[in-house]
């Protein structure tokens, strides 16, 4: 049993009428009879009662014609909803972000999108490692730090940071035009938990130099770190996102060297997904975002 036959079939029921069925379709009437002869050889009944010109509906032709309805009521009702999500009028846009100021970042462009696409649902989801989930299919894309070497996933650039130092204004090291790593061993450090990835990261450099990165405190909240930083408590080292993010000019930032710290953060997805255009959408507002911010 084929669409086509069905339509066929349709033209008839509605036309009770071989040539005019074949006329309203474009198509010749022996083409409608051969295709109506295939549905009724396949269903193994016949559909219409044919007596002379005249043509009625079968039982079973009745039946079957009520079971189109619901087909072809189904099939516009996909037509439309898949328009709606063309034109992102409706839909659910899932989003990996890693846990921290990445998370931070994206996370603020959902009032935005919202406004522009009020129909669609958005899922954030703060998670450690964003490659299961979106092999799961769980995620539409992920923001992430990169290279990740993965021939699964295609990857756009969004942008490349370096890490600071931070600290109160009157601390010695506030007057130094850069600060090489290890010197946090001489200062008392605040820190994110060594979980965070921006943590990770810095504890990998400290390692790669000999030595392991001890804070004085550690905390999960950009908040509280930078009110203690701007208490004096101790000195952290933190991105230039997340710097932009929270912006404090009572504070001192100043580069960090041997080594500068770079990462490349970007989005990732698995290539033969499909991507629907609310997702297209979210990703080309936080290309346009970022370029904003790091001017």
């Amino acid at each position: 049993m084929e669409l086509r036959q069905l339509e066929c079939f349709i033209a008839i029921c509605e036309e009770l009428h071989f040539t005019r069925a074949s006329e309203k379709l474009g198509i010749t009437q022996p083409t409608l009879s051969y295709q109506i002869k295939l549905l009724e050889d396949d269903l193994g009944m016949p559909l219409f009662n044919r007596i002379g010109k005249k043509i009625t509906m079968t039982e079973a032709g009745s039946l079957l014609r009520n079971h189109c309805s619901t087909i072809f009521g189904s099939l516009a009702g996909a037509r439309e909803e898949i328009f709606e999500l063309q034109h992102i009028e409706r839909g659910t846009l899932s989003i990996g972000v890693l846990i921290g100021e990445i998370n931070e970042l994206v996370s603020g462009l959902l009032i935005d999108f919202h406004r522009m696409y009020p129909k669609v649902q958005i899922k954030l989801y703060g998670v450690e490692d964003v490659v299961e989930p979106l092999v799961d299919n769980d995620l539409d894309f992920a923001v992430t730090i990169l290279p990740l070497e993965d021939e699964r996933f295609s990857k756009v650039s969004l942008y490349e940071e370096q890490f600071y130092f931070v600290m109160n204004e009157d601390h010695p090291l506030s007057k130094n035009k850069s600060i090489a790593l290890d010197e946090v061993k001489k200062a008392s450090v605040i820190m994110f938990p060594p979980t965070h990835r921006c943590r990770k990261m810095i504890d990998l450099a400290c390692s790669l130099q000999s030595f392991d990165l001890n804070p004085k405190i550690e905390t999960s909240t950009i908040e509280s770190l930078l009110m203690l930083v701007r208490s004096g408590a101790g000195i952290s080292i933190l991105s230039k996102t997340l710097l932009e993010l929270y912006p404090h000019p009572e504070l001192k930032v100043v580069p960090l060297t041997n080594p500068v710290l770079k990462r490349e953060v970007g989005v990732i997805y698995l290539k033969d997904r499909y991507m629907g255009k609310a997702a297209k959408e979210f990703i080309e507002l936080l290309i346009k975002h970022i370029a904003v911010i790091k001017k």
